[in-house]
């Protein structure tokens, strides 16, 4: 017996039915059948069916003499299923990486439940995915599993079979099967929730529910949309015949008045002049139906009084108030960022505060900018500081410098009368700089992909990149901030204007020779890892060229692989799969210098990250498996494969086996890191931003003393001891040549 029975119904996706099987086929959970049912369909369906079954055993082929529908076809495919729980899959969806082992884990966490809801995602045809807005149902949270009673909100959830693992058992044992018609969802859902023993929940995407263009049988304007009064009729004599369900006929009553409102209300479904009836039918179901002191909505009122004028009459009249706010907003909007404009250049033509310094970062306070804000308070105290950030910014500003919101007043006069202005390019949009005014551009760490003016041959990498205005804005700087020769070098070929390089590293890596072992230990049991647990952050590239970001590994396999010694904090750009306790979600830390010191290894492909991560002097594992791609899309200035920072693997099965024999912190990874080291962090010892800020306000120009690479002591991870009892042999590297303040001239060549 297969632990899931995957049923697959095709009617006319032949465009869409290979990605769903593939989705399924290549799941790391390989414990499964998969029943795809050919209804009829006119199109290459079979054929294809056909074709995956003669590769893959799992497949088992169902053909159906006649088109029957999708219920009938699930119940088709109900009846062929072998396996323990059974899985219904739309053949235009797909399922995530790794839903079904994490599906296959829950089960068995929760003691096999008759019922296991997991969540999805709509993902549109220009690239857009928006989650379940309730998925907040779906929490892990308190006991498992558990009855409906328990978690009544479950019924606002979309009211779908795909969303759901059934035990076959149950399903057989209940003699629940589809309906035909449009709406054969709704009664078996409503009833198979109603009548389970046991329900648990898994708080992941599993599902990506595809959202298209045309062709959706429920965007289809026709009559067929009066099959959901059948449906729900279907409903009501399932409770009827089941006296114990009685309770639930206020909630069945208000999901039911609010399904019609939706249909009813939804451009697009019900033909010309079919509104009327299909209210008066929705007032005969509200009145049939309706339970007495049930909580009524306004929607509620005009259904059960069949006041279908009226309810268009409200919508029209929404709609004009919604445009009569665009039309009154939009002039509104005009005149603020006239007003706002004025103001800033009022402010222009006053006098430039001497005393005064402007910070500002892409996403709010962190990065160079942070850190060299913290300097200026050290070892300037007489400058004051002013932050610009979204005051909702999750990592709030340290006590000292002002915060001020974008696009107020207050952000336009500190960029026009403050002396110096730090920042990266967010500083510099709209910024008209003075005479007298420094502005100290920090362009975010080493330079790993094309940028700059080198986009130009690679406008499918970043596209909407703007040289001339990337050179309107060069030409204001004063000064780059620089963690290295190949920055410095890199910077002033793809930035060129008359700018000075100050190269004397990275200032947000300061942290990590300063930080202590006793921070270490709270900034871990923030992030909830466990106590004797090797951490490894894992950290890809984001993908420019792509609309959608998808992790480049399947982490639930990864994380499988290691074993319970290892725990992956992933920090990615799209959904991360949660694996349990293995697998922890730190795409919405807002510092990645915490998570870097949080973590015994870093894990990556092409992130810049790896170039700070490695004045920690910690293991990096890279992953190379789509470097050939990367490099051909965005072009690159290092190749990562001919000298990586450490242990090197192209899959998920090598990865495993380079945590797993020790090579990933032996001797040879250390030499590698050594070497990536000296070229790239040698200026990392604490006091970059020191040297910054003595350059640039307190005039001094030459640095502070560097300490050598051998001599650095930067805080060692928790478990230094089993991770590497051993730093990188950096013994006598010299110091770098110098500092870098050299300026070129103006002309873009």
């Amino acid at each position: 017996m297969p632990r899931f029975s995957v049923i697959v119904p095709a009617y006319q996706v032949q465009a869409y039915l290979s990605e769903c099987l593939d989705s399924v086929l290549s799941q790391s959970f390989s414990d499964l059948e998969v029943i795809a049912v050919d209804d009829g369909s006119p199109d290459a369906c079979g054929e294809i069916i056909d074709a995956y079954a003669a590769r893959d055993p799992r497949v088992k082929p169902l053909h159906l003499a006649e088109n029957r529908g999708l219920g009938r076809a699930r119940n088709a495919g109900i009846a062929r299923a072998a396996g323990e729980y059974l899985i219904f899959l739309d053949s235009d969806d797909t399922l995530t990486p790794g839903s079904l082992a994490a599906v296959a884990e829950r089960i068995e966490a929760t003691g096999g439940p008759d019922v296991l809801v997991y969540d999805y995602e709509r993902t549109y045809w220009d690239g857009r995915r928006v989650r379940n807005h309730l998925a907040a149902e779906l929490s892990e949270w308190g006991r498992a599993p558990f009855r409906l009673t328990d978690r009544p909100g479950l019924l606002r959830v979309l009211m779908v079979a795909w969303n759901k693992a059934y035990r076959r058992e149950f399903v057989a044992a209940e003699g629940f099967a589809f309906p035909p018609g449009y709406y054969e969802d709704t009664p078996w859902t409503f009833p198979v929730l109603m009548a389970a023993g046991s329900i648990a929940t898994l708080d992941r995407v599993c599902v990506h529910y595809r959202q298209r263009r045309q062709g959706s049988i429920l965007s289809t304007t026709s009559r067929k949309h009066f099959d959901l009064f059948d449906q729900y009729e279907r409903v009501f004599a399932y409770v009827a015949d089941h006296p114990e369900l009685a309770f639930w006929k206020p909630e069945l009553y208000r999901r039911m008045v609010d399904h019609y409102g939706v249909v009813f209300t939804r451009p697009g479904r019900l033909p010309r002049g079919s509104h009327g009836e299909f209210l008066r039918r929705a007032r005969d179901h509200h009145r049939r139906y309706r339970v007495p002191k049930a909580r009524l909505r306004r929607r509620h009122l005009l259904i059960r009084f069949g006041l279908h004028r009226t309810f268009r009459a409200l919508r029209y009249a929404a709609a004009a108030r919604r445009r009569l706010r665009e039309l009154v907003l939009g002039p509104a909007r005009a005149g603020r960022r006239a007003a706002l404009g004025l103001h800033y250049r009022i402010q222009l033509r006053l006098p430039l505060r001497p005393e005064r310094a402007v910070f500002a970062a892409e996403g709010g306070y962190g990065g160079d900018p942070a850190a060299l804000e913290e300097a200026m308070r050290r070892y300037a105290p007489h400058v004051r500081t002013t932050w610009i950030a979204d005051p909702a910014h999750p990592r709030p500003l340290p006590a000292g410098p002002r915060l001020v919101a974008p696009g107020t007043a207050a952000h336009w006069t500190a960029l026009a009368r403050s002396t110096y202005l730090f920042g990266d390019a967010h500083l510099t949009r709209g910024l008209r700089k003075r005479d007298g005014q420094i502005l100290v551009c920090a362009l975010g760490g080493t330079p790993l992909g094309h940028t700059g003016l080198d986009l130009q041959e690679r406008p499918g990498a970043v596209p909407g990149s703007d040289p001339v205005a990337l050179l309107r804005d060069v030409d204001q700087w004063d000064h780059v901030v620089s963690g290295n020769r190949h920055s410095t070098l890199t910077w002033e070929r793809v930035h060129p204007g008359r700018w000075t390089a100050l190269e004397y590293g990275s200032p947000r890596t300061d942290v990590f020779q300063r930080a202590t072992p006793d921070e270490v230990a709270r900034l871990r049991a923030t992030l909830g890892i466990p106590a004797g647990k090797v951490a490894v952050l894992y950290a890809p590239a984001r993908r420019d060229h792509r609309r959608t970001q998808h992790l480049p590994l399947d982490l639930p396999k990864l994380a499988r692989g290691l074993g319970p010694r290892f725990v992956l904090l992933a920090r990615g750009h799209g959904d991360v799969p949660v694996e349990g306790a293995r697998v922890i979600d730190v795409s919405a830390h807002p510092c990645p210098e915490g998570l870097c010191l949080a973590a015994d290894a870093l894990l990556t492909d092409q992130s810049p990250l790896m170039f700070d991560y490695a004045g920690l002097d910690r293991p990096i594992v890279l992953h190379t498996g789509d470097w050939a791609a990367y490099a051909a899309v965005r072009g690159v200035y290092v190749d990562l494969p001919g000298a990586p920072p450490g242990a090197v693997g192209r899959d998920e099965d090598e990865l495993v086996d380079v945590f797993t024999d020790g090579t990933w912190n032996g001797a040879r990874a250390a030499l590698l890191r050594a070497a990536f080291r000296e070229r790239f962090c040698p200026w990392d010892d604490g006091r970059a931003a020191e040297r910054v800020v003595r350059h640039i306000v307190l005039g001094r120009t030459e640095p502070s003393p560097v300490v050598p690479l051998g001599e650095r002591r930067p805080v060692r991870s928790a478990m230094a001891n089993a991770v590497h009892p051993a730093r990188s042999p950096l013994v006598s590297v010299p110091h770098p040549a110098g500092p870098r303040p050299v300026t070129w001239p103006a002309e873009h060549r």
